[in-house]
């Protein structure tokens, strides 16, 4: 199996995760086969152990932009605003332009830098800093934690969730992503023309609570290696893709070389 990516909002195989414990004998739906072959091209992972505000904060820099790309703005955070004491309370305290430079490297460093004060400012009130806001991420019920972070403003569903999943370490919780919305409708285990959060439905009723994890993980590093928007492995080869046997090819045409979204395909259900 592969190492996973450090850069990943996970940390990585740095970053709190342990072996999935998981009965491997057999495969109940279609779309836990194909969770079941990614997690043996790539990894097979249970997650947690993230510090619950650092995730949010490294899962907002990622927004409109790449894990790869929002990396190095997440270090120089850390580095100026980690190193001592409590990150939320620091945070909360420093000029919007000094944390908007710091973070430039993530792109949209205005919005993302105002966000995160705005977030640290109620966090320090509601939680009384960092520790707190992790202790209830860890342990509220999984529904209020959700709710209450898509309350902050420029938190949506896949920040939520990953911050469940990574900080929180819950089972069952699967973000969806782009690379995860394209490759779910695209292998056809979600409808063509599912949105984000028909997706997320789609594949934590169909894929048990201790593969969810490693699920959305291992789908968005298959996306970067064998199944981009624009070029999938499969239009130049049938053969180069190692989930050749499970995917419907839902808007992708290798005789024609044609690329569409699912939800335009002629052949996708969307009734």
């Amino acid at each position: 199996m592969e190492d996973e990516p450090a850069e990943n909002i996970s940390g990585g195989d740095s970053g709190g995760s342990v072996e999935a414990d998981f009965d491997r004998s057999r495969s109940g739906t279609r779309a836990e086969a194909v969770v079941d072959r990614l997690g043996e091209l790539y990894w097979q992972k249970q997650y947690g152990g993230r510090d619950g505000f650092e995730c949010l904060v490294r899962t907002i820099l990622s927004q409109n932009t790449s894990d790869k790309a929002s990396q190095p703005a997440h270090d120089a955070l850390m580095e100026r605003y980690g190193s001592d004491g409590d990150l939320a309370a620091s945070l909360a305290a420093t000029e919007q332009s000094a944390l908007a430079e710091t973070i430039s490297s993530a792109g949209l460093y205005n919005q993302k830098s105002e966000r995160m004060i705005r977030i640290a400012e109620d966090v320090l009130d509601e939680y009384g800093g960092a520790d707190g806001f992790d202790q209830f991420v860890r342990e509220a019920a999984p529904d209020t934690v959700r709710e209450t972070l898509l309350e902050m403003n420029g938190v949506g569903p896949k920040t939520a969730d990953c911050v469940l999943l990574f900080a929180g370490g819950r089972g069952g919780v699967f973000p969806v992503d782009t690379h995860v919305h394209r490759i779910a409708r695209r292998l056809g285990v979600a409808s063509a023309d599912a949105d984000h959060e028909a997706v997320r439905e789609a594949l934590e009723a169909d894929v048990p609570a201790e593969k969810c994890g490693f699920g959305h993980t291992a789908m968005i590093q298959f996306g970067r290696e064998h199944c981009s928007a624009r070029e999938p492995a499969c239009l130049q080869d049938p053969d180069a893709c190692p989930m050749a046997d499970r995917c419907e090819q839902i808007g992708v045409y290798p005789e024609t070389g044609e690329v569409i979204d699912p939800a335009a395909a002629p052949e996708a259900d969307t009734e």
